[in-house]
């Protein structure tokens, strides 16, 4: 199963689980986003074509990181004292595609978080290791 998206005039074939390298937004790392504008679906021998659009279809997303790749420009020219070095940085936001969800299908909610364990009742807690004080073995 896959899908192709635009987001930002550009198209991503994805499948569920695939990571995309998106342009970068200004959001938290673990926030969902949501693309509606999927230009094609396919599952086995279900095939939709939109036109441009396929109507009703999403693909959730989480934020997964905000990597940047560095690009150093620089130019030279013998014996003539001249040397330049310019730097510039670009910024992506990387995402991991949760769900392909098509046309009245609720995105799954999400597992409740665990507590942390407890320590059995009428035990203290470990205590932390502590290293000894400095001059003592």
């Amino acid at each position: 199963m896959y899908a192709v998206f635009e987001d930002g005039s550009r198209q991503y074939r994805v499948s569920e689980g695939d990571f995309v390298t998106l342009d970068y937004r200004d959001v938290a790392e673990g926030t969902r986003l949501e693309f509606n504008r999927v230009l094609l679906y396919q599952n086995g021998d279900d095939t939709r074509i939109g036109q441009p659009l396929v109507e009703g279809l999403r693909i959730v997303a989480e934020v997964v990181d905000h990597p940047s790749t560095k690009l150093v420009i620089q130019k030279f020219r013998r014996r003539k004292n001249y040397r330049r070095l310019k730097g510039h940085r670009q910024w992506y936001t990387k995402v991991q595609v949760r769900y392909i969800l098509l046309p009245g299908q609720e995105t799954p909610a999400a597992p409740p978080p665990t507590p942390p364990a407890e320590a059995p009742s009428g035990q203290a807690p470990p205590a932390p290791a502590s290293s000894p004080a400095p001059g003592q073995p």
